[in-house]
């Protein structure tokens, strides 16, 4: 049984706001990291011969539940209908298709920056209840000053703790996020050419 009086003790309002700042960040990276997996892995299911860069009429053209994939679709069927810059539409539907996850990266780049704010505030708070200890008490001894010494202290740790991996988990997965959207202009590219080689080949078929 957690002993919740004792632990609010112990870290003071600032180490437990960081304890539920510290939960929120492992749930976005968890979250996030394993939706790109998910994501690229269906991608690569869906163009088995990615390396080859070869595409399907099938994968071309079906409706795709994969974001990744669902932006080479859209690009193949509306191009002819919209802008002549691929990678502005392509950049239009990578935000449209990945708002979400892109929000919940942001997130954690949040999380990083207020971490060690918070840790701050602990600590300020720790100082506050040592000063208060020492203004109450002629004599105060070490036990009395060693809990607010202590919050001050290990709310700046807690902070850092906090802090350092949230901006580790936000640079690998927004590397890995940008990496989508290479891949996604380079598909798209790709895939237009094949479209336009295809209907060249039927109309010279045709005439």
């Amino acid at each position: 049984m957690f002993d919740f009086a004792g632990i609010y003790k112990a870290i003071g309002p600032a180490g437990c706001v960081l304890v539920l700042v510290a939960c929120a960040a492992i749930y976005f990276a968890l979250k996030s990291f394993f939706f790109l997996f998910i994501v690229w892995r269906d991608f690569r299911r869906t163009y088995p011969d990615i390396e080859q860069r070869e595409f399907s009429d099938e994968a071309l053209c079906k409706c795709q539940k994969n974001p990744l994939a669902c932006i080479v679709r859209d690009i193949v069927q509306t191009h002819s209908n919209h802008s002549e810059d691929i990678r502005a539409e392509v950049a239009y539907l990578f935000h449209r298709n990945f708002e979400q996850i892109t929000r919940e990266i942001s997130y954690l780049r949040l999380i990083s920056v207020m971490s060690p704010m918070l840790g701050l505030l602990g600590t300020i708070f720790g100082m506050v209840t040592v000063f208060q200890t020492i203004g109450q008490n002629v004599a105060p001894d070490a036990a009395m000053l060693a809990t607010g010494i202590w919050e001050a202290l290990i709310t700046t740790i807690m902070g850092l703790c906090v802090s350092i991996p949230s901006l580790m988990a936000y640079y690998f997965l927004i590397l890995r996020f940008k990496g989508f959207h290479i891949v996604a202009v380079e598909h798209s590219y790709r895939a237009l050419e094949k479209v336009k080689n295809k209907k060249c080949s039927c109309e010279e078929h045709h005439a």
